[in-house]
């Protein structure tokens, strides 16, 4: 997988943007070339009018051997037919993974279909709007782009202060009578299975908070007016381990614990059935995460488990989401022919999110349209999509927020700015 990634559009319903997704991608090959899949799933009777990418992992964990494929899947998916009636876009790429204090592996993709006649985006240098016109394309150095705000982790945020792909980036905009920013950002991953296991909340959980609350301390501080955002991708949110696996994954077990010869570090954790079988219910190790039933965690789309999934908590007030309906997002098989089950490697969880500030929230729900009207579920439940499963919050037309967040897909790259259609930046008029 070349990059995991999240959607975001307006204008459309869930049909509409469920088939607009197929006739970029395709049905039973989404990993593959944009556009070919067959002719019942390219008829798309209405188009999003804004769409947002929202990308993670560009170029893939091989960044270094798969980069150079990057720019060339970007290429075909601006030209094909399931983009042609989008006449303004705007593709921002990390690639530059040689500056190691600086690359997050992030993508941003912004499509605008022409039906959509006012959208400006905002100048972060020049702080002020400008009109969105022709098709661009920015990578490498993000840093000196003037429409976007990207940063990487401080190293000391990173759990033992190893440096990783991890960070975010903002932009804003101006579309018809209202501006808001949209986050990508990428948190830190549980690199231990058993880290996560030895405290409740894991060291994990602790620096993803921390790391959140430097996001937002950052979109809401006074260097800019504050705006209505939206942030989405890859939070990386687990549930709380040890208490999960204690009260209801493994409540009538024996646990037995293995240690490493050498190091008498903890290398393996074994739950039994009570009783004279001795059923084996769930090994865990590092990278291992194998339980004897993964139905528990498709029944009623999971939701009992969700009283373990806390990490928002401390967020209450500043952020906000839709009810969840739908079933852990990661990690899902990679087998094409297992698109429902989830691989053996971590305790699933809903590490794909869509968040909102209050003042977002207020954009999304209004008192004519509450909050049970917006579905918030997934798209291509038996598909396989990679190990992040397509989990969208949407919601009908007229022009309000459609959400997706979609699992990887295959990306492509050249280190400069490309441009499909460029006009002087300094030419378009402010937005007043």
């Amino acid at each position: 997988m070349l990059f995991g990634w999240g959607l975001m559009a307006f204008g459309a319903s869930a049909n509409e943007i469920t088939t607009w997704i197929l006739s970029l991608f395709g049905h039973s090959e989404p990993n593959l070339q944009p556009g070919k899949t067959n002719k019942s799933r390219r008829l798309v009777t209405h188009r999003p009018h804004f769409v947002a990418v929202h990308c993670q992992e560009v170029g893939g964990k091989n960044y270094e051997a798969s980069m150079s494929h990057v720019d060339s899947f970007v290429t075909e998916l601006l030209s094909s037919d399931a983009m042609k009636e989008y006449s303004r876009a705007r593709v921002y790429l990390d690639e530059n993974y040689k500056s190691q204090e600086h690359f997050t592996a992030l993508g941003s993709f912004y499509f605008i279909h022409e039906s959509l006649k006012n959208i400006q985006q905002f100048d972060f240098k020049a702080k002020k709007f400008r009109k969105v016109v022709g098709k661009e394309t920015w990578s490498e150095t993000l840093e000196s782009t003037p429409t976007v705000e990207k940063e990487k982790f401080p190293q000391d945020y990173y759990p033992e202060s190893k440096w990783s792909r991890k960070g975010f980036i903002r932009t804003r905009w101006a579309l018809a009578d209202c501006a808001f920013d949209l986050v990508n950002i990428h948190l830190f991953h549980d690199a231990s299975n058993l880290v996560a296991w030895e405290k409740s909340p894991s060291i994990y959980s602790r620096s993803r908070q921390r790391a959140l609350q430097f996001v937002l301390d950052r979109i809401t501080d006074d260097r800019y007016e504050r705006l209505p955002y939206f942030v989405f991708g890859d939070f990386n949110f687990r549930l709380d381990s040890k208490p999960v696996i204690q009260s209801r994954l493994c409540p009538a077990c024996n646990l037995q614990v293995s240690r490493s010869d050498d190091t008498n570090q903890l290398s393996k954790l074994t739950f039994r059935e009570f009783g004279n079988d001795q059923k084996l219910i769930l090994q865990v190790e590092k990278k291992l995460f194998n339980y004897v039933n993964q139905d528990i965690f498709r029944e009623d789309n999971g939701t009992s488990l969700l009283e373990f999934d806390n990490e928002l908590s401390v967020f209450r007030g500043q952020l906000h989401e839709l009810e969840i309906a739908f079933p852990p997002s990661y990690p899902y098989s990679e087998d094409s022919n297992q698109g429902r089950e989830y691989m053996n490697t971590r305790l699933p969880a809903w590490c794909d999110r869509i968040l909102m500030s209050p003042s977002a929230r207020d954009m999304v729900i209004k008192p004519e349209n509450e909050e049970k009207s917006i579905v918030y579920d997934n798209i291509g439940p038996n598909v396989c999509m990679g190990d992040h499963k397509v989990t969208p919050g949407l919601r009908p037309p007229p022009l309000l927020p459609v959400f997706c967040l979609l699992p990887p897909l295959s990306l492509p790259s050249k280190s400069h700015h490309r441009s499909h259609h460029v006009k002087d930046l300094k030419s378009f008029p402010g937005f007043k």
